[in-house]
């Protein structure tokens, strides 16, 4: 994770190096005052320059691409999961309230937590 951070910074400092403010660096030409044509090589390295800073855009946003996609498959699949998990656990509450209903399921429920009741207290009392 640091790693990446640290790619990251790096990839900006490069994407981003060489531009002030006002845009791209003046060349030299241009601080001197003798000529305000830009000399061909310095046009060349320019270009050179900007090509390198649209293919790591290129890169870096594609990098985004993948990630996002890739955080949405994890979301849907999250909620996919939390569908069924409602299902389940509705369907559950259902059967519950379904016992709860009639009389003699809730006599039974009673008999059976006794039972389980006097269990625990003999279990205890024995130990």
């Amino acid at each position: 994770m640091m790693n990446s951070r640290r790619d990251t910074r790096n990839n900006r400092v490069a994407l981003f190096d060489g531009i002030e403010e006002g845009g791209i660096r003046a060349s030299s030409m241009y601080s001197s005052g003798s000529s305000h044509e830009i000399d061909e090589h310095d046009n060349e390295q320019a270009m050179d320059g900007l090509q390198d800073r649209v293919n790591l855009l290129k890169r870096l946003s594609g990098d985004i691409h993948e990630e996002v996609d890739s955080h949405n498959r994890m979301l849907d699949h999250m909620g996919n999961d939390m569908d069924s998990s409602r299902g389940v656990l509705s369907g559950t509450m259902d059967k519950f309230k379904m016992v709860f209903e009639t009389k003699s399921s809730r006599r039974m429920f009673s008999l059976v937590a006794s039972f389980v009741v006097i269990f625990l207290i003999i279990y205890y009392l024995t130990r």
